[in-house]
């Protein structure tokens, strides 16, 4: 694909006003006539944006699914987080025949756990699902602060329950893994709404690259409690009594160090420090030159050693993750 470039020569007129005249394509496709009002925006790059639509998502994206194509419940949930996360505003369900049950648990499970969707028109082959959220109300920051929060709680419980064999806490981590994937569907939801509307994104004081980099670390965080989600997997498969004090005390030391790292990049994240940043990074081999020296084959945990090396493996990338994070810091602040 080819883009051309075309050229307007500035004009003045009167003692201090130039003018630039618009293209006739563009203005014939966005229907617009004399005297009516386009949105001037300037740009950090140097370069004017003009654009007809004034208000923030004054254009809605509507998505239409039939069930007569969809047989699965799961690829229709599937799809709805799909079109949800794409930034639709709309998004409309239809049959030839009545909506099935389960398709219509399927549907529910979907507003449940997403952030905003509402249902507001029913029939009985026909749903309507609308957004009711304003992305001013969940500004980033805020979003990734909670998820930081959240998969810092649940990495520290799930060691917890591996310390004192509470199954019960294991299971509570388990369940909270639901809040963490709904945080991060809207980050990136958000994201993909800014990289589109850059009305919105002067709004909510940030960068077309400040959304794409909130996004990333949302990604990552939802990793680190996706690894959270598996210790306390492991932890409901192993029998405490079996497991040596010596090598819970290994698991809880690198677990802690795998924290540390965490919280050190939500310090660098916070504190937009270039140095923190690149200490976390650094600090990422102490990590895994630790997790590597722990031994858990001998006679009275082999029956637990694959357990026991996938919760290991978890902590190591809760780390990994962090510093990752990291990265995506210093790229942001150079």
């Amino acid at each position: 694909m080819t883009f051309n470039i075309e050229t307007r020569k500035v004009q003045q007129t009167g003692g201090s006003s130039y003018i630039v005249s618009l293209p006739k394509e563009w203005i014939d496709r966005h229907g617009i006539q004399a005297k009516d009002t386009v949105g001037i925006l300037s740009q950090p790059d140097g370069n004017l944006m003009i654009t007809p639509y004034i208000n923030a998502q004054q254009y809605v994206k509507e998505r239409t699914f039939d069930l007569d194509e969809i047989k699965d419940s799961d690829f229709l949930f599937r799809l709805l987080i799909g079109a949800y996360i794409m930034g639709y505003s709309i998004i409309k369900i239809k049959s030839s025949k009545k909506i099935q049950h389960k398709m219509r648990d399927c549907i529910e499970s979907f507003i449940n756990v997403a952030m905003g969707p509402e249902i507001i028109e029913e029939t009985s082959n026909t749903i309507l699902i609308k957004d009711l959220l304003d992305p001013k109300e969940m500004p980033f920051d805020k979003t990734i602060k909670r998820m930081y929060i959240l998969a810092q709680n649940m990495h520290e419980d799930a060691v917890r329950a591996l310390e004192n064999g509470d199954k019960t806490l294991a299971e509570q981590v388990i369940n909270r893994d639901d809040q963490i994937d709904r945080l991060n569907w809207l980050v990136e939801r958000q994201a993909h709404i800014v990289l589109r509307d850059i009305i919105l994104c002067q709004k909510m004081n940030i960068t077309l690259e400040d959304a794409s980099n909130y996004q990333l670390i949302s990604r990552f965080l939802e990793r680190i409690a996706d690894h959270a989600v598996k210790i306390a997997k492991n932890v409901l498969k192993v029998n405490f009594n079996k497991i040596s004090k010596e090598l819970l005390n290994e698991i809880t030391s690198v677990s802690k160090l795998s924290l540390d790292l965490l919280n050190l990049s939500l310090d660098a994240w916070l504190q937009k420090s270039l140095s923190l940043a690149n200490e976390n990074i650094k600090s990422i081999e102490k990590l895994i030159s630790e997790c590597e020296k722990i031994e858990f084959n001998s006679t009275n945990t082999a029956e637990y050693a694959v357990e026991i090396g996938y919760i290991i493996e978890s902590i190591r990338r809760t780390g990994e993750y962090s510093s990752d994070i990291s990265e995506i810091i210093i790229n942001n602040l150079i």
